[in-house]
């Protein structure tokens, strides 16, 4: 294999879940291009050898113009390249890339499903039309024998089969991109005011209106708790919150606005609870990252959250959009320090077994070259 094409939405997504991999293919000789639409990273990128070609694939919109430019913007590119395996990584890229892939007859195609966004959650109308149209791209793109797909957890696997969208023989599993776990060290936890975290983009999807309606209840218990948000607002997604909602919970005092993390570690080392009340995800990095530092973590009882806990050895599991028994597993958490404290220890044990980087590079990079074979 010469040459590899990755295709993802945003290049801060590749940085924080591929890069390991492109940085190993790198090493071993091959030639690795990234089609992204870049932020800030692009220069950085480019530094480590890496070759980008700047793209438009709105994340959220819908304009059947905007998408019809993107899928020809991406047919040009992929032609150009002429890549000897394409690797498509979040929602569109995976849509709209497995059909250009198809067209162009690419020899190899790896799609990473690392997550089925709001159009699978949601169940509204429109959100239902939009699930039926996105249904009907993944199979024309991702339905041959040329494709093998990569899931995070075992519960987007089976709908996709039962979907008819993929073959059992094409799916693979793979438990999220990995932790770097010299990185992300086991740590003490802080013994001042206990810090609750909720690491992720600011979306209702994420369970963050739960996160805030958990911190009022929790409050009158332990009015020391500290609730802190760790992220920040995505205006590309429909389910982002509003500025003047994050505003509103930071001046009642339900919670405190950190701010994105450029350094996630030094961010969760100030942690004592790490909570995720998701409706549903591929497989959380952050409840990794957390464990990895050795804290317990509260998710939800959904697919791709499970997958990342074991429950009542690492954390907690309570039902999506239930603030109350989110509120009830926080103040059993903080009111009980040594059980909490060896839900961390266990963290860390999970992590080293299941989610250690190296091994994550090692079996994408085995199904890149025996893919590549075929």
């Amino acid at each position: 294999m010469r040459r590899i094409l990755f295709i993802v939405n945003v290049d801060w997504f590749f940085v924080s879940h591929r890069l390991p991999i492109a940085l190993a293919l790198i090493k071993s000789g091959v030639e690795v291009h990234l089609a992204s639409r870049f932020t800030t990273h692009k220069a950085y990128l480019e530094g480590l050898g890496i070759n980008t070609h700047p793209i438009v694939i709105s994340r959220g919109g819908i304009s059947l113009l905007e998408e019809f430019r993107s899928i020809y913007s991406l047919y040009v590119l992929v032609k150009n390249v002429n890549p000897d395996l394409a690797h498509l990584v979040t929602i569109k890229p995976v849509m709209y890339g497995g059909l250009v892939a198809r067209l162009l007859c690419v020899r190899r195609v790896v799609a990473s499903i690392s997550g089925l966004g709001f159009v699978f959650i949601d169940q509204s109308l429109k959100a239902k039309v939009i699930r039926k149209i996105a249904i009907c791209c993944y199979r024309l793109g991702l339905s041959t024998k040329r494709v093998t797909v990569i899931f995070q957890n075992t519960a987007d696997r089976s709908l996709f089969i039962d979907k008819k969208i993929v073959r059992d023989s094409q799916a693979v599993l793979i438990p999220g991109s990995g932790i770097d776990l010299n990185s992300f060290r086991f740590t003490p936890e802080p013994e001042e005011s206990p810090v609750v975290m909720f690491l992720a983009r600011f979306l209702k999807d994420k369970g963050i209106v739960e996160f805030v309606e958990a911190s009022s209840i929790v409050k009158a218990v332990f009015p020391s708790a500290r609730f802190v948000l760790v992220g920040n607002i995505d205006s590309d997604n429909p389910n982002s919150i509003s500025s003047s909602d994050l505003n509103s919970w930071v001046k009642l005092g339900l919670v405190e606005d950190w701010g994105y993390a450029t350094n996630v570690f030094s961010a969760i080392r100030q942690s004592n609870l790490m909570i995720l009340p998701s409706y549903r995800e591929g497989l959380p990095k952050s409840l990794l990252e957390a464990a990895a530092c050795g804290r317990a973590v509260i998710t939800s009882n959904v697919p791709g959250c499970r997958d990342a806990i074991a429950c009542g050895e690492t954390g907690l599991l309570v039902n999506p959009k239930n603030a109350q028994m989110l509120a009830d597993a926080i103040i059993q958490l903080l009111q009980d320090g040594p059980l909490r404290k060896e839900y961390g220890v266990a963290g860390r044990r999970l992590a080293e077994k299941y989610f250690d980087v190296n091994n994550v590079v090692s079996q994408h990079l085995s199904i890149y070259f025996e893919a590549n074979k075929r």
